[in-house]
Formats: C-alpha cells, sequence, structure tokens
C-alpha cells in the first residue's frame, strides 16, 4: 500500500481475467483501480482478495479524517430467496419499485436505505432478522434469513442464513480498508491515502448484531430501463454497506496504520 499511496494520482483502470488493463468510469472504479495496482483481476470470487486479506476502497474527503459516515459496499449477493428470486428481476422492480426521481423517462428504480425493523417509504419493504434474536445475540434458526417484507407480510426477496454467513465468515475474517479519493478532470482518476485500517476477527454472530443494530443495512441500486417497451432492460445491484465510522461493529479489532 505505501507504493500505490506513493503513486498519487492513478487513471482509474480494471484488471480483467484475461489480465488486460481496461479504462474504468463507473462509481465502484476505485475499488477496481485498487485491485488493479495490487495484481488482482476484476471478478465475484468467495476467496479473500490479496494474501488472506480482502481489500476494501472507500471515498473520503481528507485523508488525515478518515472515519466518516460514507457508505462502504460490504458485499452484493444476490437474493436467494423470495418473490425476486420466484419470479425474475423485471417483475420483481416492476411490484416493488418506482419511478425515477430524477425524471429519467421510462425508468423504474428499487433503492433507498433498508435497515432492520423500519420500513423503507421508497419501497414499502421493511428488513427483518428471521431466526435471530437481537436480545441474546443468537441465533434461534439455522434455517433463517434476512427478508425484505411488505406491508401484506409477503416476503420480497431474502438471503438465507447459510449464504450470507459462510460467505461473510470465509471472506471477510480479516479486512484492509483504503481510503481514496477521485477526481474526473482532467482525467477520471484515484489516489489511495497513507493510512488505512485493518480489521481482524469476525463472525456470524457480530454480522448479525450489525445488522440488528443498523450498522449494517442493504442499500441496492437496482434499475430497469425502457420499462414499458419489449426491450427492457434490468439492472442488477444488491448491496450491503456500513458506515465507514462503523466497520468496528463487524470486527473484535479495527487498528488504523500508517503505509
Amino acid at each position: 500500500m505505501r507504493r500505490v499511496h506513493g503513486l498519487g494520482w492513478i487513471d482509474s483502470k480494471q484488471l480483467d481475467s484475461d489480465g488486460q488493463l481496461k479504462p474504468c468510469t463507473a462509481p465502484q472504479c476505485g475499488g477496481f483501480t485498487l485491485e488493479a495496482e495490487l495484481g488482482i483481476a476484476k471478478n465475484s470470487s468467495g476467496e479473500p482478495d490479496f494474501l488472506g486479506w480482502e481489500v476494501k476502497q472507500f471515498a473520503v474527503e481528507d485523508f488525515e479524517r478518515i472515519e466518516s459516515a460514507k457508505p462502504i459496499t460490504m458485499m452484493t449477493p444476490e437474493p436467494d430467496g423470495g418473490f425476486y428470486k420466484d419470479a425474475d428481476v423485471a417483475s420483481f422492480i416492476r411490484k416493488f419499485g418506482y419511478a425515477d426521481k430524477n425524471d429519467k423517462p421510462d425508468r423504474l428504480n428499487f433503492g433507498g436505505r433498508h435497515v432492520v425493523g423500519q420500513r423503507c417509504p421508497p419501497t414499502g419493504l421493511t428488513m427483518q432478522l428471521v431466526g435471530f434474536n437481537a436480545a441474546t445475540g443468537k441465533i434461534t434458526d439455522a434455517n433463517g434469513e434476512i427478508a425484505l417484507v411488505s406491508d401484506a407480510d409477503e416476503v420480497a426477496a431474502s438471503w438465507s442464513f447459510k449464504k450470507i454467513l459462510e460467505h461473510w465468515a470465509h471472506k471477510h475474517a480479516k479486512a484492509v480498508y483504503v481510503p481514496s479519493k477521485r477526481q474526473t478532470e482532467p482525467n477520471w482518476q484515484y489516489a489511495y491515502g497513507h493510512k488505512v485500517r485493518l480489521a481482524q476477527g469476525t463472525d456470524s454472530l457480530r454480522l448479525l448484531r450489525a445488522f440488528a443494530s443498523g450498522a449494517m443495512y442493504y442499500d441496492p441500486g437496482i434499475k430497469l430501463e425502457n420499462a414499458s417497451t419489449q426491450k427492457a432492460k434490468a439492472k442488477k445491484r444488491s448491496q450491503f454497506r456500513v458506515a465507514s465510522k462503523n466497520i468496528g461493529a463487524l470486527y473484535e479489532t479495527v487498528e488504523t496504520v500508517a503505509v
């Protein structure tokens, strides 16, 4: 990380699985650019990124103040239950989504911060932890799930504990959180900070307690373009996020170190 920090502003890029570097101009390119510098190809592997460590980039305004309220996307698993799984993404968006708030024509979105126990106004769904007792911090049903539930008690989408917890405990046992800044002029570029946060010692119960407390939440970016036509195109983006300042809720230890 010392070498990457010393490079200053780096042209935004991604390293494809075939070893080719390509330009990148999307919101998630801060992570792709960092991974490319570390020799990590763009992928959705369930393995940690680098030498047993999961590498996470997050945006900041000041490299001296890296514990911010800005969100970090922790994982992006697709639901494995509910209407989302039983139907298709386009049908899900049409049923639970809403017209684009920026008046983009013929576009439906499904987004908004979904916190356990709180109804999300844009979607009308409430996230629930089914099979977890928040008071005791214990799992009461191994077949439980994280569910988005409508006012009519329909499960719109769900993630089984088995899917979420196995992924989390294996991939995120050790993680390094790297602050970044972005500039788009004269070129789309990223710079990475001189301090990083090393997080270790997580487990399934810590993750579920973070959901129960509201530290971890669901904040999707799912959309359906040309929604009224036969050429409607859906984009999937399920993502679970946490504010940078709250990552301590997920780990036994979090240490800030200079590189």
